[in-house]
């Protein structure tokens, strides 16, 4: 028998990422190609039966960090496992080149403080079989993985190749350096990098504590890099504004980038009431540029940002205390039998925070939104659900409850500490930013934060809670939610042939049993190099999720299919 199509897709309810209405057809696929969307369509070699299931284009991630893990593995969970099917990655300007062979420590513990990579990880798991950003790409191009991957050259590393020593250290760059450094960003979009991104955040730092190389950089700085991308005449900005420095500034900052770059630029948007001068300032540059027409784009998340704390994790309230660090290199039995010993827990508690990092001091003393995370997840608890607020009911000091939840499942109990995406308190309010005009989700953080933040399950989260689940006045269209997964942040980052179910597009798809999704609660795996430590988050409903043609998961399950590719500019 012959077939006409390599893959037949049956009967689904295709939601194809323009946010037109739903239609009832098959999709046949050859090669890596949509070859054909209709009704009765010839047989294919591999048939998908989706009545009754949603079939979608596969999902986009713009902000990830798998610029280490795509090197030592061919999974790019838990971002896959997610119906995502392409990621950007070097965002927030750190990442793994350019660099000399003498500045690889110094990547490894910059990338271990600000993406809680641990460094031993690094240490065997990266070949380092580059130099330069062109090389990194060539390096990249021989992966295969599970769904496809592009990158960013980050600003942090790239000071650091061109200056050397005084990069690190904060110095300002000469008329050479910024040269170099605008020719190096040029090369780098050329050979096929998306972008250029950097961090103006002073959280970003390195373990010790000292500031990333790129945070407190001068704004000719950023404008060769801007150059460096108008030079190319090609490719993406990715910021993260200083949320501690005027809202106006930053954003008027963010404008002149993209009006000296000719490019687009998007940046982290938080939702926080501590972000000076408002977050709303930046909605509202968002808002304008929309208007003239600019591509200026805020990633968004569309639930609470926070952080996970337990004693199986990187952090948590009493990990910097004197006498927690004695016994934190301890099988995770002996510190919880140490624990509960009553001597061993009057001594903890009176202590205090310890650390030569003043921002991990700052995320330790976090204890006044703290919940029990649970499984399933609930991201969006009341007030009234904090520890605090309990103890304060309960009559009883909070942190002698806080002890007691971080003992709880033998040791293993997750605490969830929300930061962003908070309006006035409100747990709930991230769902309405994301349908704001000029906002681009995102966000999920796939490959970094290995011990203290999950959020690469974003899709299904924003599937269930924002989409099928939310109440009729927060509810996001399901035509929309779609294409502000799939051809929005496709079209965003100049993925032409993507982000659609339609003839002559890539053949990235997901088919959905939208009823079934399901968000299981963080877990903890040891799988990384060096037996080392990592959160992952598994979904129900995805019965299948296709790269390039072929199918990678059926019912959350890996085929060992590997097509994913390095996308290059």
């Amino acid at each position: 028998m012959t077939f006409e199509h390599d893959l037949v897709i049956r009967g689904g309810t295709i939601v194809d990422g323009s946010g037109g209405d739903p239609v009832e057809a098959d999709v046949a696929i050859a090669g890596d190609r949509v070859v054909s969307v209709g009704a009765n369509l010839a047989r294919g070699r591999e048939e998908l039966d989706a009545r009754g299931k949603l079939v979608t284009p596969g999902f986009i991630d713009v902000h990830t960090h798998y610029d280490g893990q795509v090197t030592w593995e061919n999974t790019l969970s838990p971002s896959s496992e997610h119906g995502v099917t392409s990621v950007v990655m070097g965002n927030c300007g750190v990442g793994f080149a350019p660099i000399r062979q003498h500045q690889r420590q110094l990547a490894i513990e910059l990338m271990e403080g600000v993406e809680d990579i641990p460094g031993v990880v690094m240490a065997e798991g990266l070949p380092w079989n580059w130099e330069t950003f062109p090389e990194y790409l060539d390096a990249l191009a021989v992966r295969r993985t599970d769904i496809d991957f592009a990158a960013q050259l980050p600003h942090s590393p790239l000071r650091v190749y061109v200056m050397g020593e005084r990069g690190a250290a904060l110095e300002p760059p000469t008329d050479d350096d910024l040269a170099a450094m605008r020719r190096l960003t040029t090369e780098a979009v050329k050979a096929g990098a998306i972008g250029v991104s950097t961090s103006r955040t002073l959280a970003h730092r390195f373990r010790d504590g000292r500031p990333a190389p790129s945070t407190r950089t001068e704004e000719d700085e950023l404008m060769n890099l801007a150059d460096g991308l108008r030079d190319a005449g090609k490719g993406v900005f990715q910021l993260i504004p200083d949320f501690a420095r005027p809202a106006e500034g930053e954003m008027a900052l963010i404008e002149r980038l993209q009006t000296r770059s000719g490019r687009p630029v998007s940046f982290t948007l938080v939702q926080n009431d501590n972000v000076e001068g408002g977050w709303r300032t930046y909605l509202q540059g968002i808002h304008r540029a929309v208007a003239d027409g600019r591509p200026v784009r805020g990633q968004v998340f569309p639930r609470p940002i926070g952080m996970l704390f337990g004693l199986s994790l990187s952090l948590h309230p009493f990990a910097l205390n004197p006498s927690y660090k004695k016994i934190a290199d301890l099988p995770l039995e002996e510190r919880v039998r140490i624990m509960r010993d009553p001597a061993f827990r009057r001594a903890l508690l009176a202590e205090q925070a310890e650390d030569t990092n003043d921002q991990l001091v700052y995320i330790a003393g976090l204890t006044d939104w703290l919940f029990p995370l649970g499984d399933p997840p609930n991201y969006t608890p009341l007030t009234s659900d904090s520890i605090r607020a309990r103890a304060e009911l309960m009559g009883v000091d909070a942190r002698e409850l806080l002890y007691d939840e971080l003992l709880k499942d033998e040791g293993r109990a997750i605490i969830y500490c929300p930061r962003g995406n908070m309006d006035e308190g409100r747990l709930d309010s991230g769902s309405l930013v994301v349908r704001e005009p000029g906002t681009l989700l995102g966000l999920g953080d796939g490959g970094a934060h290995y011990g203290m933040i999950c959020d690469a399950g974003w899709p299904t989260f924003f599937l269930t809670r924002c989409v099928r689940d939310a109440p009729a006045d927060r509810k996001v269209a399901l035509p929309q939610a779609v294409a502000m997964m799939s051809r929005q942040p496709a079209a965003a980052m100049g993925f032409a042939d993507r982000g659609l179910v339609a003839p002559g597009w890539k053949a990235d798809l997901n088919i959905i049993d939208f009823d079934a999704l399901h968000l299981h609660g963080p877990e903890i795996r040891h799988d990384l190099p060096a037996n080392g430590r990592r959160l992952a988050q598994r979904a129900d409903g995805f019965d299948a999720t296709i790269v390039s043609g072929q199918v990678t998961y059926r019912e959350a399950q890996a085929t060992g299919n590997l097509p994913g590719r390095l996308i290059r500019s």
